[in-house]
């Protein structure tokens, strides 16, 4: 029986990559990978002769890591910290649900202040008469002072 011959070169089972190919299999941009790196998320990674960055499958597992953490919403702060929690064998996963708490907190915030400006939103809404008529009570609520 004929199989089909691999097509898979060592740049594609355990690296290295240069950082378009490290950027696509973590789905996060070259320009971001970059970043991270300059953030010291990720930490410098070999270069090849002309300096091109190598990277290998640990830099591309930390960049899916650090892709999941954006992707919950997560600051660069507490990204650095859950790299450095990820990384140590002698965390405490309490330390881990620290910060996921207070995140949590801060979500709840947010989605309590973003149902507070829906609520004002759907009342101006429900008072504006949307005729051809100058009045507007939505403007004149933007145009108030602070109260």
């Amino acid at each position: 029986m004929n199989t089909p011959r691999s097509t898979q070169t060592s740049t594609q089972s355990g690296g290295p990559y240069n950082v378009g190919q490290a950027a696509r299999m973590s789905n996060v941009s070259a320009k971001m990978v970059r970043h991270y790196e300059s953030l010291g998320l990720l930490p410098t990674v070999s270069r090849t002769d002309a300096g091109y960055r190598q990277y290998t499958d640990k830099e591309v597992h930390t960049l899916r890591f650090i892709r999941r953490a954006r992707d919950l919403g997560f600051g660069m702060a507490e990204i650095a910290q859950l790299l450095k929690l990820w990384q140590s064998r002698r965390r405490s996963s309490a330390s881990v649900s620290r910060i996921a708490s207070a995140h949590v907190a801060a979500l709840d915030a947010k989605l309590a202040e973003m149902s507070a400006m829906r609520k004002t939103l759907v009342h101006l809404i429900h008072c504006c008469n949307a005729d051809e008529r100058p009045d507007c009570p939505i403007l004149d609520e933007l145009a108030q002072e602070n109260r």
